[in-house]
């Protein structure tokens, strides 16, 4: 098998390296989060330029022909620059769900994401729901040609900054029914949408976002039975996370490294003591396999559903696990100071930290894969 990158994804990946160090260090990085907006659209517009929002997608569908490994090196360097900008929620995910919607749909949106005109967020999760992608209150109902769609999604990371939102909503069953789930596109200016709008501990901005009758048109309409469809994008989402939480991991080692050298302790320099050496290449053995698991979840995202799944679970496992002890060990060996303001490292933990949580945790994605690997046990046996 071959894991060495196209001329087009070095050039990439060389080139927001160098963006992200010239125009995203990190004292600019805090200014910018604990500003009023929390991100800069100048910076989008720069991605844009460079073709980032571009390089995943088909040359029929308006991009540069790429595709996931193509998002996964985009997203490793965003881990290294702690980027805030929402790539994820509008190429990985919105432009995950558009290029498989109706030809108007791509005109109209992926067109758009791709120029940089439209930045999506995906209300998914529910106060109640704990993961379960399928749990689901918020309601689709048939209103002549169109629908109306009510209910409540919690934490949706990038929605103060979005213009649409990418949501799922029962179309018919009961509430954690595998069938009877839709996906809409609705524009977060639509009558009937309300937002509370927070910086995360992260800092990334989500909003709660409130649906009261929102009337949507036969157009806005992704699928009315799409838990496939959500569960595939989800799974190319986490494929993307993982390599964020890499690129994280890299500089989170990397500057606990440096650290070591220059931080004294009984006038000796701390890296000098065995058992801080052996933390630290612990912390570099976790990362790399961190980076193997990525790729073969990235690989695999092209496979039949449980193939798919089970990497994508086995993935996020190993990510979960191994940002926890790179984050912690780096906090450890910095003492107290790492989890101030003003040291980058403490940054690093709590994105590691948080991206545990997103689509799952470690416990959440153990569970599904053994699930998964029970039922092929079972069809093999049969």
């Amino acid at each position: 098998m071959d894991f060495n990158f196209t001329e087009e994804q070095t050039m990439i990946r060389d080139s927001l390296a160098k963006l992200i160090k010239d125009k995203y260090d990190f004292d600019t990085r805090r200014k910018v989060v604990a500003s009023k907006d929390g991100w800069r659209p100048e910076m989008w517009a720069q991605f844009v330029e460079l073709g980032l929002t571009a390089a995943p997608f088909s040359e029929e569908d308006g991009g540069l022909g790429g595709g996931p490994i193509d998002s996964m090196v985009v997203m490793e360097e965003f881990g290294k620059g702690l980027v805030v900008e929402p790539f994820l929620q509008t190429v990985v995910i919105g432009g995950g769900f558009l290029k498989r919607g109706t030809t108007a749909q791509k005109e109209e949106h992926l067109a758009a994401i791709i120029g940089g005109e439209s930045v999506f967020a995906f209300a998914y999760a529910e106060p109640k729901g704990r993961y379960n992608l399928a749990d689901l209150e918020t309601t689709a109902k048939k209103d002549g040609t169109g629908w109306k769609i009510s209910g409540h999604k919690a934490v949706v990371v990038g929605a103060p900054w979005a213009s649409h939102l990418i949501v799922t909503a029962r179309t018919g069953g009961g509430r954690r029914d595998a069938k009877g789930i839709g996906v809409f596109i609705v524009p977060k200016s639509a009558k009937g949408v309300t937002t509370r709008d927070y910086p995360t501990v992260d800092g990334r901005r989500a909003s709660e976002v409130y649906f009261e009758n929102v009337a949507v048109g036969p157009e806005a309409v992704i699928g009315e039975d799409s838990l496939g469809l959500v569960e595939l994008v989800t799974d190319e989402a986490i494929a993307a996370l993982a390599a964020e939480a890499c690129g994280a991991m890299k500089v989170a080692q990397a500057m606990t490294v440096e650290y070591s050298k220059t931080r004294k302790q009984f006038g000796t320099p701390i890296g000098k003591f065995q058992v801080l050496q052996h933390r630290m290449v612990d912390m570099f053995m976790e990362a790399e396999q961190s980076v193997s698991m990525t790729y073969m979840a990235t690989l695999k995202l092209g496979e039949d559903d449980v193939t798919r799944k089970k990497a994508a679970s086995a993935t996020k496992v190993r990510i979960g696990q191994a940002g926890r002890f790179v984050g912690q060990s780096a906090i450890q060996i910095h003492g107290g100071m790492g989890m101030t303001d003003e040291l980058a490292i403490g940054h690093y933990f709590k994105r590691l930290t948080i991206i545990d949580s997103e689509f799952g945790n470690v416990d959440h994605h153990l569970k599904r894969y053994t699930d998964l690997s029970a039922a092929d046990v079972a069809v093999a046996a049969e």
